[in-house]
């Protein structure tokens, strides 16, 4: 009987303990099971289905509610993943890119990795063109995933990198993604980003909806699935202050193929990088009319100071462009009716600006104040102009 009673305590604690650490990993993962429930037969199935976060007010401090749609979480840190997934797998389809081909593309970046990403995924070789002034990290995130990375001048701006790209498909047969152009960049995100954000605010209010640009296709695509079932949503389009292509009312003169004939005469250079490159994307110019219903000009040091207080308020570590867009969200937040809901997307990753304005002032070696800190025990400290101290 002793026996007996010992086994059932030992299973009664068992259960005891197992309901405990299922309750303490329920409460971890936000009351969710952990795990993902599937397994993936490659990286590209884990593009999309990005997550919707509210801003405190720490950030916003107004009566509205401000979300950010958070697309650092695709496998490669940013939007434009959809971007060439969607452009790559359409190929496929068409029968346009086969086995052995040659992946071309002019980008600031992002789109670059993202495709760099596909084509080390389905084994195609890919050649990337991209403007000097764009970070240097990004070219080395392109070299590490197999891409050759081929840098333009400068003054040749976007157009000029659109051009090299162009030159080298035409000698070599190579395949162009035309980001700029291709429809099935703007498809993708009406067949995927404006879902998402349908069903994240299924039975809830959503009032407005902010997103730059830099090809179109986010604004293109998801703003027309959003419109389609939510006619009253407010859509806001923001685009540098410097580079007011939209605002100034100049359209862009385009080739046979859509790209773009030159250079528009209203850029001007701006540190958001992946926005607005010196044309208007024929991509952007394909949305229906009226898709947005305002434009915002974006003060270039407004977007950096904003994406710093997202990091350092909110812990959300995006780039130049995802602060430019939710600054575009709390100056729309300051006269918005009180109750709205306000979705900014935040298109990528912190850590691809290491070397652009958004880190001028973060220094590597520590501050003073981290030197006091350092210097108020004993042991370990490591004092510039000192001997390195171990053990007190």
């Amino acid at each position: 009987h002793l026996r007996d009673a010992v086994a059932a305590e030992v299973i009664s604690c068992t259960m005891l303990a197992f309901s405990l650490s299922s309750s303490v990993g329920l409460n971890l993962f936000g009351g969710k099971k952990p795990g993902r429930g599937t397994l993936y037969s490659d990286i590209t199935q884990t593009i999309g289905n990005t997550p919707v976060v509210k801003i405190s007010d720490k950030l916003n401090p107004y009566p509205v509610d401000v979300y950010a749609k958070c697309e650092f979480f695709n496998p490669l840190a940013s939007v434009k993943d959809r971007l060439a997934l969607a452009i790559i797998q359409d190929a496929e389809e068409r029968g346009a890119l086969k086995p052995g081909d040659t992946v071309v593309e002019a980008t600031s970046g992002n789109t670059g990795i993202a495709v760099a990403m596909v084509c080390a995924q389905r084994g195609y070789d890919c050649v990337i063109c991209m403007a000097e002034p764009f970070s240097v990290e990004r070219r080395r995130l392109m070299r590490m995933l197999g891409a050759k990375v081929i840098v333009t001048p400068k003054a040749g701006k976007g157009t000029g990198m659109v051009r090299k790209a162009e030159e080298l498909c035409a000698k070599h047969g190579w395949f162009l993604c035309h980001q700029f152009e291709n429809e099935a960049n703007w498809k993708f995100h009406e067949a995927t980003t404006g879902p998402e954000i349908l069903t994240d605010f299924s039975g809830k209010k959503l009032d407005y909806w902010v997103t730059g640009y830099g090809t179109g296709g986010t604004f293109n695509g998801a703003g027309r699935a959003l419109k389609k079932e939510r006619p009253d949503l407010k859509i806001i389009l923001a685009e540098p202050e410097d580079a007011g292509l939209l605002a100034s009312g100049i359209p862009t003169e385009r080739l046979a193929d859509g790209a773009p004939a030159g250079s528009h005469p209203a850029f001007k250079p701006h540190p958001i990088q992946g926005w607005t490159p010196d044309f208007i994307p024929k991509v952007l110019d394909d949305a229906p009319d009226q898709l947005n219903d305002e434009l915002v000009p974006i003060p270039a040091a407004s977007a950096i100071a904003t994406a710093k207080a997202l990091a350092a308020k909110e812990g959300l570590l995006t780039g130049i462009s995802g602060g430019g867009t939710m600054w575009a969200a709390l100056e729309t937040a300051k006269t918005a009716p009180e109750g709205s809901v306000i979705l900014a997307m935040l298109p990528d990753t912190g850590e691809r600006y290491l070397s652009t304005p958004l880190f001028a002032d973060i220094e590597a070696d520590m501050n003073e104040e981290e030197l006091e800190i350092a210097t108020s025990t004993p042991s370990f400290q490591l004092v510039p102009g000192k001997e390195p101290v171990l053990a007190a």
